[in-house]
């Protein structure tokens, strides 16, 4: 018997990285799967798996989260889990960084989970309960990248504790997943050189990089009734590197 069996979940930038590891994970724990991706020929690849339907989603439209929100009650009747996981990262400096910069980073990484929540958290609410994962980043915690990336995932940790007081007492917990580096696509096409993640790796504690699978049981963990009493936490993830 699986954790998550008879639920539907969303999983937004379902079709790669964290998302697809996550996908994965709440698959073979019973549930139905909605992974939603901006990327079609991805979404094609996930949809051949057991349990997984592919939706495209451009999370930082208003409108499309409206429509999608809809199609996806529509169709499978319920919506029990929300991942707000798709997101987009920089290395520009902050010296290179520019209004337009600022505002396709904000528009994906912080109106994404927001816009997300307005249309999903009602549905779960009228269902009398269900279960939000945000993903924000250790970024958000520690001074770690004075950028329009970090900032965007501070928008993340204060919305998901806003959100998990607005809608708590109808049933819906909302917590944050902080991840350091998970090695992932799009970690390897950010890191300028190799010394620079030897570095990092030297300076975590656990002596690693993230994985994936890392983040997607911490998930798992918080979308399932093993953690029906927690909303409003924050939850972690990096190897003890911001434990410093």
């Amino acid at each position: 018997m699986g954790k998550l069996d008879g639920k539907v979940a969303i999983i937004t930038g379902g079709a790669s990285g964290i998302g697809a590891g996550m996908v994965d994970v709440f698959r073979a724990e019973g549930a139905t799967v909605i992974a939603a991706d901006i990327n079609e020929e991805a979404l094609a690849k996930a949809s051949e798996k057991e349990n997984v339907h592919g939706m495209k989603l451009d999370v930082s439209s208003d409108e499309a989260w409206k429509t999608f929100a809809h199609d996806v009650k529509e169709r499978f009747g319920s919506i029990d889990i929300l991942v707000n996981n798709a997101g987009v990262s920089s290395e520009k400096p902050y010296t290179e960084i520019n209004k337009e910069d600022w505002d396709f980073m904000m528009a994906i990484n912080g109106f994404g989970p927001f816009a997300g929540m307005k249309h999903i958290a009602p549905i779960m609410a009228e269902q009398g309960k269900g279960s939000i994962v945000n993903i924000s980043s250790y970024t958000a915690q520690i001074g770690q990248g004075f950028n329009h990336y970090s900032a965007s995932k501070g928008a993340v940790r204060a919305i998901s504790k806003a959100a998990a007081t607005q809608f708590g007492r109808q049933g819906v917990r909302v917590n944050a997943l902080f991840p350091g580096i998970i090695e992932t696509p799009m970690t390897q096409g950010l890191s300028t050189s190799k010394d620079l993640l030897n570095q990092l790796i030297q300076a975590t504690p656990l002596q690693r990089l993230g994985q994936p699978e890392d983040i997607a049981k911490a998930a798992l963990f918080l979308a399932s009734d093993d953690s029906s009493y927690i909303t409003g936490a924050e939850i972690v993830i990096d190897g003890g590197f911001s434990a410093q």
